[in-house]
């Protein structure tokens, strides 16, 4: 029989997966061409916005560093949001294997990553941001995305299983 502290944590776990997916459900019944004044009304300010090269404004609601989801959205000239979509998924993350990317490029697509460090002996050091996201919508990881030697143009992205989520084992 379960412990009940156990069965608390589960329960507790399990209503914020459902928060979590009612924000994500409520963000998906926005109207395409939104005013973005009505989209902050409801979810708050974007925490962070930037300018693509047409000149489109784009704006990201994310939970990084801690958070596994983001929505993002491209506002028109006059000031409607297109739509809001979530951006840290893996067929989002897809959109990477298409054309050039730079970290100015992938910084305005997916908005600042989780965590920012470098790999490789000193000969082929790159820099690699992580994005925390659910893998499937089920596994807790990271996107690795690496930037090259200089940290401005990408070389290659992979998922890989989230540290933060490691619980200890008893027999370590």
């Amino acid at each position: 029989m379960p412990r009940p502290s156990y069965r608390l944590a589960s329960r507790v776990a399990a209503l914020a997966a459902v928060g979590a997916l009612s924000a994500c459900a409520n963000f998906n019944q926005l109207p395409p061409n939104t005013p973005l004044a009505d989209v902050t009304a409801q979810f708050g300010h974007p925490n962070f916005e930037c300018t693509l090269p047409d000149g489109v404004r784009r704006v990201i609601w994310t939970q990084q560093p801690s958070g596994q989801y983001a929505w993002g959205g491209n506002v028109s000239a006059d000031g409607r949001v297109d739509q809001v979509v979530p951006i840290l998924t893996d067929a989002h993350f897809e959109v990477l294997r298409t054309g050039t990317w730079t970290s100015d490029r992938i910084l305005c697509e997916f908005g600042p990553p989780a965590e920012i460090s470098e790999v490789g002996l000193p000969s082929v050091r790159q820099v690699v941001w992580a994005y925390r996201y659910k893998q499937s919508q089920v596994w807790n990881s990271l996107m690795y995305v690496y930037l090259g030697r200089d940290g401005n143009a990408l070389t290659r992205f992979h998922p890989g299983p989230d540290p933060m989520y490691d619980e200890e084992l008893p027999w370590r």
